[in-house]
C-alpha cells in the first residue's frame, strides 16, 4: 500500500534558497514498510539521548570532544546517506520561524477538508525560514471523553497534515488542551503524531508522550550541518485557567510534559540535549491568560532555563503578545499570542530568529492581525510599523534587554 503524501502548496522554485535546502533534507519518502521502520528506529534512537542508551555524557566546555560525539550520535541514529549537494558548513546561519497558538475551531474546521490547501495562506509567513515551529492548542482525534473544563478543543489528524503542508516542522502539544478528550483522546493524538513523523514531509510533535521520557524528548532537526533540538513543556500554574497539572506524564503513564516548581525533568533534558545539539530551543506554555507582561513564574523559569544552557525560550498561553529580548545570553520571547485562532482582530505575527554558531544573532518580527477566517494576515506599510513598534515596547515590562 502506498503511503499518503501531502504536498506543500508551493513548488521548490517558489521557495527562497534556505527553505528549499531544508525541504530537500525533509523530502525523503518513507513509502515502504522497511523505510518507515528505519525512520522509526532513527527517531527512537534520537529520543534515547535522554536516557543515555544512545548518548555518552561529557563534561561541559569540551567543545572538540562534543563535536566528535555529536557526529557519532547522529551517525548511530541514522544509516541514511547524505543528500547530494554542497557539504554543510557550521559557519552558515539558519533561521527559525516561531508562532503562537493554533487550533481548528469555528471557521477553521471546514478548511481541513483539503489539508494541502487548508493553511496555504501561511506559506508566505513561514517559507523563508529554514525551520518553523508553532504551539498546537488542541487534542488530535475524533473520539474520547470531554474533560470537565470550560474550553475543549479537538481536531482530526488532518490538522497535522495541514500544518506540515504549510511548512511547519515541529509543533508542541505541551499545553492545557492536549488532553481535552481524556486518555482516549491522548492515545489518538500520540498515534496521529507517529503517523505525522513518518509522513512526507515529516512533522514532529513534542511535549506529549507515552511516559515521562517521551513527553520531554526533543525533536531533532539538522540544517546545513547545524543541529537544533526543540523541547515543549507546560507550566500549569495559571490561576485563571482550568487545572491541568494532573495531566502530567510519569513513568509508565502517558501525558503532557508538565513542569513543577523544581523544573527537574526539563532542566535535565536541556542539559543532556545541549551536549548533542548546537542549539536547544524550548517552547514553554506558561503565564497568565490575558496578561501582556510576564508573570514572576515566567521570569524565574526563564532564568533557570538560561542557567541550564538553553539557546532560546519562546512561549504562549496568554493569548496576548508579550515582550522579547535577551536574558543571560539566552533569547526569550515570553508570549507569541495567537496565530491561527477563531478570535478575529487579535494582533499576531511570526518571530524569526537567526542562529550562528549555536546562538541567536538577530531577530525579526513580522506583525499580522487575525481575520474573520481565523488566519493571520500580514500587516503592511504604516500599520506594520506601528504594530512592530508596539511589540518592541512590550519589552519594557520584562527583565529582558534588546538583542545587540
Amino acid at each position: 500500500m502506498k503511503s499518503r503524501r501531502f504536498l506543500a502548496p508551493w513548488s521548490l522554485e517558489q521557495i527562497p534558497r534556505g527553505k528549499a535546502r531544508t525541504r530537500k533534507w525533509r523530502s525523503r519518502a518513507y513509502s515502504t514498510k522497511q523505510q518507515r521502520q528505519q525512520r522509526a528506529a532513527e527517531m527512537s534512537c534520537r529520543a534515547r539521548i535522554l536516557d543515555n542508551s544512545c548518548f555518552v555524557t561529557i563534561a561541559r566546555g569540551k567543545r572538540a570532544l562534543a563535536a566528535v560525539l555529536l557526529a557519532v550520535v547522529l551517525a548511530a541514529c541514522s544509516d541514511t546517506p547524505d543528500e547530494v549537494g554542497s557539504p554543510p558548513s557550521a559557519d552558515e546561519t539558519l533561521t527559525i520561524a516561531l508562532a503562537g497558538d493554533v487550533h481548528f475551531e469555528g471557521p477553521l474546521r471546514d478548511r481541513l477538508a483539503d489539508p494541502t490547501q487548508a493553511l496555504a495562506a501561511l506559506a508566505p509567513l513561514l517559507a523563508e525560514a529554514d525551520l518553523a515551529v508553532i504551539n498546537l492548542e488542541t487534542s488530535i482525534g475524533t473520539t474520547g471523553t470531554p474533560e470537565p473544563k470550560r474550553w475543549r478543543f479537538q481536531a482530526p489528524p488532518s490538522a497535522l497534515a495541514a500544518l506540515a503542508a504549510a511548512g511547519v516542522d515541529v509543533v508542541t502539544m505541551a499545553n492545557n488542551h492536549a488532553k481535552d478528550f481524556g486518555d482516549v483522546g491522548l492515545a489518538e493524538s500520540l498515534a496521529a503524531a507517529a503517523d505525522a513523523e513518518a509522513s512526507d514531509p515529516p512533522l514532529s510533535v513534542v511535549g506529549v508522550g507515552a511516559d515521562l521520557t517521551e513527553a520531554f524528548a526533543p525533536a531533532i532537526r539538522e540544517v546545513r550541518g547545524t543541529t537544533v533540538a526543540f523541547i515543549g513543556a507546560h507550566s500549569a500554574d495559571d490561576p485563571k485557567a482550568d487545572p491541568t497539572a494532573h495531566w502530567a506524564a510519569a513513568e509508565g503513564k502517558p501525558g503532557v510534559a508538565v513542569v513543577r516548581d523544581d523544573l527537574g525533568p526539563l532542566i535535565d533534558t536541556i542539559r543532556k540535549t545541549s551536549l548533542a545539539a548546537d542549539a536547544v530551543v524550548v517552547f514553554m506554555h506558561w503565564g497568565i491568560q490575558g496578561e501582556s507582561c510576564p508573570s514572576e513564574s515566567q521570569r524565574a523559569t526563564a532564568r533557570a532555563l538560561a542557567d541550564a544552557g538553553a539557546t532560546a525560550v519562546v512561549g504562549a498561553h496568554a493569548h496576548r503578545l508579550q515582550g522579547a529580548g535577551v536574558m543571560n545570553g539566552m533569547y526569550v520571547a515570553y508570549g507569541l499570542g495567537n496565530f491561527v485562532w477563531s478570535w478575529p482582530g487579535i494582533n499576531s505575527g511570526v518571530l524569526t530568529l537567526t542562529l550562528l554558531d549555536g546562538r541567536v544573532v538577530s531577530d525579526s518580527w513580522a506583525p499580522a492581525v487575525i481575520g474573520k477566517d481565523g488566519l493571520p494576515s500580514t500587516a503592511e506599510s504604516q500599520e506594520a510599523e506601528r504594530l512592530a513598534s508596539a511589540f518592541a515596547q512590550l519589552r519594557d515590562c520584562t527583565d529582558l534587554t534588546e538583542l545587540d
